[in-house]
This record gives structure tokens, C-alpha cells and sequence, in this order.
């Protein structure tokens, strides 16, 4: 094709691009993997598409093999791989289900998004959609971005399939505890012990370096009446995070209730019902500087909080006093390494933080995110992991009160 009276090249090493609907399709699941804790690295993710456009880019059996082989780095990312894929494209039955790496694939559905325009076909051609799988997965790049307040009960099924691969981990620290490396300090200890074994002979000196480990991360979930067509959703991201053991859960409204061990069942429903049944406050009011007040006394000062993510999870409707709430949220920030809040509200065009409860907890908030759809959870997700902070995680930034901490705001 003539652009500018030159023709247009492309690089023979560069994946062949498909149309944008199944690009947009791609990527959105690689989405879904980095937020399932599969770490997909730009390098993985070109390989994939390169992998994609040499197989059969409409082909659900190729699409699941390429992405198996390129997107997957070890043994743990394979089972949430195989989880995220079925959430994403759809289960199917019988001889059109997702094929083993064994098994020769059967016929195979097509993948390609259907063109937004809805053109005709020729007399000779193929349906580019074939079986409802495209369709699907489009609907899933889609739902990822509604709202979660405005999606039925099918969408709502969706999305909970799609919450339940979730993965949250915190932000890695250098704990005091050392382990062989390659690279690093050198161990004197190792390096002496070996000498000794060789009789005094020179040997190669033996280095060790800082195990890293992920931060704890405390999530305080709203439940009042303001923040109800958001609790379920938000309460099975809880449930997915907690799979970890790092991860503590609190709902908040008119009591504090810890709900660490109802999310323990492997099972989303019977997590979900088991919460039901530990929580009396559902649908009430909201007490977020009193409730915080208690978080801090009883679990946050005794070493919860310490060095842990939190992440408030509301609306930041307050009917006490917000100067209560400014109070506890200067407590927690000197105690948390980051303070991450979450407001479904914030999506909402001309949103403004002017609610008291929602001013006075900012000026101690270091990031200020939406929460609103699966999308915004999955930002949520890079935030608490230290992947994204400040301009990237809330938007602009300006001054709080008094012209103190920055924080983020749309």
C-alpha cells in the first residue's frame, strides 16, 4: 500500500498484525494473566502475537498453544494459565474443549472479533466468526471496562469467573535472610568452608544476595449501604487475593469485621456465603474513622499494618466526624509502607474528591485509584505491586491541604 507515494514496509521479523478487534482481544488476556500473577513480560508478549500470526490467529487451539508456550514461565504460571484461558475464552464441551498439549487439537472454532461495521459476505466466504468463542472473548475485553453497578446477571457470572484468577501480591522488600547467588557479596562463611574442603587449594569464591519477599497486604473493604453495588465483586477480588497467605481482609460499615478466615475456601460461593453469614453490617451505615480507629488499636499497631500495603477499598462516605478519619489515616500512613484507596466513584465523569470523609483521609493516601470495573481492579493490582505510582496509578497530582503530600486526582 502507497503512503506518501513510498510503499509501506514491515519487518520481516514482525508479527503480521490482524484486525484491531482481535488484537484489542489478545491483549486484553494478556491483561487478564498479568493480573493472575503470570509475569508477561513485553518480550513474552511479542513472542506471543508473532506466535499467533505464524499459526492460525482465528484457531481457539492455536491461540491456547501459543499463548501456553510464550506467555508461560515456569510450572505455577501453567495452572493460571489454564484458568485465566477459561475465564476469558469461554469453556467449551465435548470435542470442541480446550485441547492438552497430548491430544491433537479437534476442529477448531474461530477467534477473529467480528468487524464493527457488520459487512456482508461473499457468495464463497467463510463466516470469520464461526462458533460464539470470538464473540465471547470480544464481550470479555468489553466487560472489562463496564461498570460493575451497571452489568445483569450474566455479566455479573462473567466478571466473577474472570475476579476468581485474580493474584495480589504486595510490593517485594529485601528481607534479612541471605541465599546462595551467583551475583552478590561475597560469603565469607561459603567461600572459607570451601577452601578448607580443598585443603587450602584457591577456589571460587561463593556469593549470596538478599532474599526478596512480597510486602503483606491488608485490604478494608466497604460494605455500607452507598457501596453495595460494588461489595460482591470487590469482597471475591478479596477472596482471590487472600489465596496467597500474605493477605488480610476486613469489611467496614457500621463494625469492623475480620474475614481472613471466611475467604479461606478454595470455593468463591462458599467463601462468599460464608462472609454473608460473619457480617451483620451489610448495607448500613458508614463509621470509616472509628472503624479505622479500631483497625489500628487491635491488629494495624501491633505489627499488621507495619510495612504492609493498605488498601481501603470505599467510597469514603463518612456520618462521623471526617476530622476523626484524618486522625487515623495520619496513623496509618506512618505505619503502612503504602496506603492505597480505591473509590468506584472516582470513574464517574466530574468526579471531585469533595466529600469530607474522602478530603480529609487524601492528604495521607499515596495513591488514589479507581475501582470501579475489572480494568480498574487490575490497575489496583500493578499499584500494589509497585508497578505503577503517582501520574500512572491516579492521574494528575496536586497539593492536599495546607500544601502538604501529593496525591492523585482525575
Amino acid at each position: 500500500m502507497a503512503v506518501g507515494g513510498r510503499k509501506e514496509s514491515r519487518s520481516a521479523g514482525a508479527p503480521a498484525r490482524g484486525p484491531a478487534g482481535a488484537d484489542a482481544v489478545l491483549l486484553g488476556f494478556v491483561r487478564a494473566l498479568r493480573a493472575a500473577g503470570v509475569d508477561a513480560s513485553v518480550e513474552r508478549v511479542y513472542a506471543f502475537l508473532r506466535a499467533v500470526s505464524v499459526l492460525r490467529p482465528g484457531v481457539r487451539a492455536d491461540v491456547y498453544a501459543a499463548g501456553r508456550a510464550t506467555l508461560c514461565g515456569g510450572p505455577d504460571d501453567l495452572e493460571r494459565y489454564e484458568r485465566v484461558f477459561a475465564a476469558y475464552f469461554g469453556t467449551t464441551d465435548g470435542p470442541a474443549a480446550l485441547p492438552t498439549v497430548r491430544t491433537p487439537p479437534p476442529p477448531r472454532p474461530r477467534l477473529r472479533a467480528r468487524d464493527a461495521a457488520g459487512g456482508s459476505r461473499g457468495p464463497g466466504e467463510r463466516d470469520p466468526l464461526g462458533p460464539p468463542t470470538a464473540a465471547l472473548a470480544s464481550a470479555t475485553e468489553v466487560l472489562r471496562h463496564r461498570d460493575i453497578a451497571a452489568l445483569d446477571a450474566a455479566e455479573r457470572a462473567q466478571l466473577h469467573r474472570l475476579l476468581a484468577a485474580f493474584a495480589l501480591r504486595g510490593e517485594t522488600r529485601r528481607a534479612a535472610r541471605r541465599r546462595p547467588a551467583r551475583r552478590g557479596a561475597v560469603d565469607p562463611r561459603r567461600t572459607v568452608r570451601e577452601l578448607l574442603r580443598r585443603g587450602g587449594e584457591p577456589a571460587r569464591l561463593r556469593r549470596h544476595a538478599r532474599v526478596e519477599r512480597p510486602r503483606r497486604v491488608v485490604l478494608l473493604v466497604d460494605v455500607s449501604g452507598s457501596m453495595a453495588p460494588y461489595a460482591d465483586a470487590l469482597l471475591r477480588f478479596a477472596h482471590a487475593a487472600a489465596r496467597d497467605g500474605r493477605t488480610e481482609v476486613f469489611t467496614i460499615g457500621t463494625r469492623l469485621t475480620r474475614v481472613t478466615r471466611e475467604l479461606s475456601h478454595r470455593d468463591p460461593d462458599l467463601a462468599m456465603a460464608a462472609v454473608a453469614a460473619a457480617v451483620p453490617d451489610w448495607r448500613g451505615g458508614t463509621r470509616l474513622g472509628e472503624l479505622l480507629r479500631a483497625f489500628l488499636n487491635r491488629w494495624g499497631q501491633r505489627g499488621m499494618a507495619r510495612g504492609a500495603v493498605v488498601v481501603l477499598l470505599s467510597d469514603g462516605w463518612e456520618r462521623d466526624d471526617p476530622a476523626l478519619l484524618g486522625a487515623q489515616m495520619r496513623r496509618l500512613h506512618a505505619l503502612a509502607h503504602r496506603v492505597v484507596w480505591a473509590n468506584p466513584r472516582k470513574a464517574r465523569p466530574g468526579y471531585a474528591p469533595t466529600a469530607a470523609g474522602m478530603a480529609a483521609a487524601l492528604p495521607s493516601v499515596d495513591a488514589f485509584v479507581e475501582g470501579h470495573s475489572l480494568a480498574a481492579l487490575e490497575r489496583l493490582a500493578a499499584v500494589v505491586r509497585g508497578a505503577g505510582t503517582g501520574r500512572g496509578a491516579g492521574g494528575g497530582a496536586v497539593r492536599g491541604p495546607g500544601g502538604g503530600r501529593r496525591f492523585p486526582v482525575p
